[in-house]
């Protein structure tokens, strides 16, 4: 608003003013922050507090429950740290902050960098794909262990292999596990696995240790060897915590090496369990069977086909004799009937007959066309009928006709 010529902010004006301008900073949209936290506060709702500080200043901070939940390492306060996001102001407060996005712990920042990068560039070429990653053998004949040949790590990894699988045949290819030339020595194990005869699955493994002992299992050609491995790869570097690109791209990632151990090999001890179970079940099941079986021969040999064979033949052909016996006495009372039946049939036809009425003294007379005459209307004076008698038949004519009133 304006004033007597001057422009007047309202606080909210000039805090929203400000925050704009942050806004159009791209340096202030993504950059990274080296601090010691204080002030640190975990809200119920996950969303972290926190404020980062040096000898002169202090920034507060918010850490969102999304990316809290990402972190590799629980914050405290006097840590030192290293955080990216990005510096906005807070609007209710009128006090700029740090939405933070990402934490790592100071000293490891240029490591950490590299192995998000990394990360992400095989991410998107597909190296950590489910669907690209290999089933694990369920009773591996052979295995191959990459580790150092000396620590606790190769103990913990054979006395729990030959522990659950005495069967497995292990073949270890010592193997650097830390140092400059770990990455190159890991990859030349790796190759080393296609000339082992029988092999069915390899274990990479090494006890724990901090970002800077990890980094020859974070490094791109380790990623790609373990990816053309000619046997599933199953890790098992460090603590639970640790997490490497190693790991990403294994066909199996275990917490530590005896995990790995674990994971390789079925348990002999479960398995023998099992088969007990499974013999002791199937023995029940074929004795409840053998029973069963038992009383259903039992009531099969009771029955009189079986016991009495002969006599129950003797009885069917007594009693087809009888049906046989029934059929043709029904058969010849039916013959009977029907002759009668025809007999009576045959008297009422010839009683019906016109031969039999003409016999009786009757007549037909007919017209010259064959036609019946009913009625002296169908005559005339002087026209011929023929009269048929029960013997032969006479041409007569009409020398006069009788209406019926006369005919008496």
């Amino acid at each position: 608003m304006s004033h007597e010529g001057r422009f007047v902010f309202t606080v909210r004006q000039l805090t929203r003013y400000v925050r704009t301008l942050l806004a159009r900073d791209r340096t202030l949209q993504d950059l990274w922050v080296r601090g010691e936290i204080a002030d640190l506060t975990r809200h119920s709702s996950g969303h972290v507090y926190l404020t980062l500080k040096d000898e002169f200043s202090q920034l507060r901070c918010v850490l969102f429950r999304e990316e809290a939940e990402t972190l590799t390492f629980k914050p405290q306060s006097g840590s030192e740290v290293i955080a990216r996001g990005t510096l906005g102001v807070y609007e209710p407060r009128g006090q700029y902050q740090l939405v933070v996005r990402e934490m790592e712990q100071a000293g490891v920042g240029d490591l950490y960098l590299a192995f998000e990068r990394l990360r992400r560039k095989l991410e998107e070429e597909g190296l950590f794909d489910d669907d690209r990653k290999r089933p694990l053998p369920a009773f591996p004949r052979r295995i191959a262990l990459l580790t150092s040949a000396v620590g606790a790590a190769v103990h913990d990894l054979l006395s729990t292999i030959h522990g659950r699988w005495p069967p497995a045949d292990v073949v270890l290819i010592p193997t650097p596990v830390s140092g400059a030339q770990a990455a190159a020595g890991i990859v030349r194990s790796l190759e080393r696995l296609s000339v082992i005869e029988g092999l069915e699955v390899a274990i990479l493994a090494r006890g724990g240790g901090s970002m800077e002992e990890l980094s020859g299992f974070n490094a791109e050609k380790v990623a790609r060897a373990i990816a053309a491995a000619p046997v599933p790869v199953v890790t098992g570097i460090g603590h639970e915590t640790d997490l490497t690109i190693a790991d990403f791209v294994a066909d199996h990632r275990a917490p530590t090496p005896t995990a790995a151990a674990v994971a390789a090999t079925p348990d002999r001890r479960e398995l023998l369990r099992f088969v007990e179970r499974s013999r002791r079940r199937t023995a029940q099941r074929l004795r409840r069977a053998v029973v069963r079986y038992r009383r259903e021969l039992a009531l099969l040999r009771a029955r009189p086909v079986l016991s009495r064979p002969r006599l129950l033949l003797a009885e069917r052909r007594q009693r087809i004799d009888e049906i046989i016996g029934v059929i043709g006495r029904g058969a010849a009372r039916r013959g009977s009937e029907l002759h009668e039946r025809l007999l009576r049939a045959s008297e009422k036809l010839k009683a019906l007959s016109p031969k039999a009425v003409l016999e009786r003294g009757y007549s037909i007379t007919r017209l010259l066309d064959g036609s019946v005459v009913r009625t002296v209307r169908q005559l005339t004076v002087g026209g011929a009928v023929e009269v048929v008698l029960s013997e032969g038949s006479a041409e007569v004519r009409i020398r006069e006709l009788r209406p019926p009133d006369r005919a008496g």
